[in-house]
């Protein structure tokens, strides 16, 4: 029997496998990299054993590091959540070496599906359906998908439309996998446009009992990454389901599989469907398997692992679940990763949440910018998506830009609502670009929370002149907001089209063609977050400050170079590739933002950079 686990990983997933251990009477151990010192996995848990350093090569990614962990806390047990070392057979055996229970399939059951290209090979001698590889020194066919052969989650992938991108994008993929996986083996196959991505959850025992419980939708995609996933899905018919089904209990005994695990796929609207991997371990999207069987996958996984049955037949399904990822980053610039500090994070009851976070965390930039997820149950699919659209909506989520709206945009669109999803989707709708809207009435709300502020907290004597009027400037997505106002003795004046109803510290209500709208007001420092729009209070006297060269290009975020495209002397254009900066285990490219003549070039690959530093200058031509 486990009496003691340790939980090699960090954040959501930590918090997630602690809670089990909590309801079915295990001692949950955490590990903790100098960043995560605070962290909410660590104070939850029974004991926590640091691991020094920050980034993940030399924490969460160290296998001598987290055996001695768990042996120093009397561990006799490891679950290793997702990412990182989970799907690392080599972690696996070092646990088992040192003769503690590993909550997983056998490590040569890892090792085999951990090689993508040996897991197609296997599951084409199992009469499971696979596309044909594609080797990327040779490949002729385009579009193409250049993957990661050792990992997952969107990272080492990349689409190739030409031969001229091959050689970079093989290059980049194999950069991001070493440093996301310690692998940097990467392979190429066909790239099937707009289908669907549909994964089946998987459970077997050491008894010879597999089920297999429901499939999943997970085609909601942002670079290769699910941000919405529901079961079941929407595209899939009865007979489908069937042949889906048998396939995925086929891989898995075809690989003696034991424990919790998944098999994906890719799903054409023709009902048929090609194997893409063997996910050997829990996914980031098991709630919402969760939400429908009624049970716990965790404590499944501990029961396994400690040798129990399964029943000959799994749970019925019972109604719909959809999950939406909660990132910090912002979509309408590229997915750029937001850090900092989280001031408050409140999502409405109602709905599941499995959070990495709470009020005052800091988000930092060594690790997966994702904060939470939040899970809705529907006795139908409307109304599980519907749930789900409101609680977002009306999530309190202060201090980091965030995908929020992005998914909030998504679940409320008629073609989201038809089930007409794929891969595709977010570019197809065009839904990564902010929607216009007047941000007016919330700079106008901040303004007048401040100014209450500011009358509340004057001293004693003092008092504005009713009739001069009043100016706020705020920055909202690089833009100056400017709104004015007016105190009378009637009240507050501020346009024709908006009557101030009240105005408090805390919240603001606004009239506008008869109907009221209360606007909830927190301030942060010179940050002010009004219903869902984040403000940045402008100062009325600005003290001078250093200016930046014309044409300088500044680090959007913090991170490390990886590679610098240009020298100076080159003549590039506008959208030209200056560089690549690695944050928060992704790659972003910097683009120069006009054409001209590269006049400096300030980094070199290995270096770190802060956010706001320059990178290069770029003369006009």
């Amino acid at each position: 029997m486990i009496s003691r686990l340790l939980i090699a990983n960090r954040g959501e997933i930590a918090r997630r496998v602690a809670r089990t251990c909590r309801a079915v009477g295990v001692s949950p151990v955490a590990v903790f990299s100098d960043p995560d010192a605070d962290a909410p996995h660590v104070r939850e848990a029974d004991a926590a054993v640091r691991l020094p350093g920050a980034a993940p090569a030399e924490t969460y990614l160290r296998v001598d590091a987290l055996v001695a962990a768990a042996k120093a806390a009397g561990a006799d047990a490891v679950h290793p959540g997702y990412g990182f070392l989970s799907e690392n057979a080599g972690f696996a055996r070092a646990v088992l070496d040192a003769g503690l229970t590993w909550v997983g399939p056998d490590p040569g059951v890892i090792e085999a599906m951990g090689s993508k290209v040996a897991a197609k090979k296997r599951m084409a001698e199992a009469g499971v359906p696979v596309l044909p590889e594609l080797d990327p020194e040779t490949a002729t066919e385009f579009p193409l998908l250049v993957k990661a052969s050792a990992g997952g989650g969107g990272r080492g992938m990349r689409v190739v439309r030409t031969r001229d991108e091959l050689a970079d994008a093989v290059a980049a993929a194999r950069r991001e996998a070493e440093s996301a996986f310690g692998d940097g083996t990467v392979f190429c196959e066909p790239l099937l446009e707009n289908a669907r991505h549909v994964e089946v959850q998987v459970l077997a025992d050491t008894h010879g009992t597999v089920w297999a419980l429901g499939e999943r939708e997970c085609s909601i995609q942002r670079r290769h990454q699910k941000i919405i996933e529901e079961t079941p899905s929407p595209a899939v018919e009865p007979e489908a389901r069937r042949r889906l089904f048998a396939a995925a209990t086929a891989a898995a005994r075809a690989i003696g599989y034991v424990g919790a695990g998944t098999v994906e796929f890719l799903f054409t609207d023709d009902q048929r469907f090609h194997f893409l991997e063997v996910n050997t371990r829990l996914q980031v999207e098991h709630p919402v398997t969760e939400e429908v069987f009624g049970l716990d996958l965790v404590a499944w996984q501990l029961a396994i692992a400690e040798g129990a049955r399964l029943p000959a037949e799994p749970p019925t399904p019972n109604g719909h679940a959809v999950e939406a990822r909660l990132y910090a980053e912002d979509p309408a610039h590229d997915w750029r990763p937001a850090s900092g500090t989280v001031h408050r994070f409140r999502v409405p009851d109602g709905v599941r949440v499995d959070s990495g976070v709470e009020d005052g965390s800091v988000v930092g930039v060594h690790y997966d910018p994702m904060l939470a997820k939040v899970v809705a149950w529907g006795e139908t699919r409307a109304a599980a998506v519907r749930k789900l659209a409101n609680a977002l909506d009306r999530a309190e989520l202060h201090g980091l830009v965030t995908n929020r709206d992005l998914l909030v945009r998504t679940l409320r669109h008629p073609a989201f609502a038809a089930g007409e999803t794929h891969t595709g989707f977010l570019d197809q709708h065009g839904l990564t670009k902010r929607p216009d809207a007047d941000v007016r009435p919330a700079a106008l709300a901040a303004a007048l929370a401040l100014a209450e502020n500011r009358r509340t907290n004057l001293p004693l004597g003092w008092r504005n002149v009713p009739a001069q009027p009043q100016k706020a400037e705020f920055e909202f997505d690089g833009e100056t907001v400017v709104v004015t106002y007016r105190h009378t003795r009637d009240g507050v004046i501020c346009s024709p089209e908006l009557e101030v109803v009240r105005a408090a510290e805390d919240s603001v209500t606004l009239e506008s063609d008869g109907v009221q709208v209360t606007y909830p007001v927190a301030v942060y420092g010179d940050r002010v977050e009004v219903a869902g729009w984040s403000l940045r209070v402008l100062p009325r006297f600005p003290e001078p400050t250093s200016r930046v060269a014309e044409g300088a290009t500044v680090a959007p975020m913090p991170g490390t170079v990886v590679r610098v495209s240009v020298e100076p002397g080159q003549v590039v254009a506008a959208g030209v590739e200056l560089l690549v900066l690695e944050a928060m285990k992704m790659e972003h490219r910097v683009l120069a933002a006009t054409g001209g003549t590269v006049a400096e070039v300030l980094v070199q690959a290995g270096n770190q950079v802060d956010a706001g530093d320059v990178l290069a200058v770029v003369e006009g031509s």
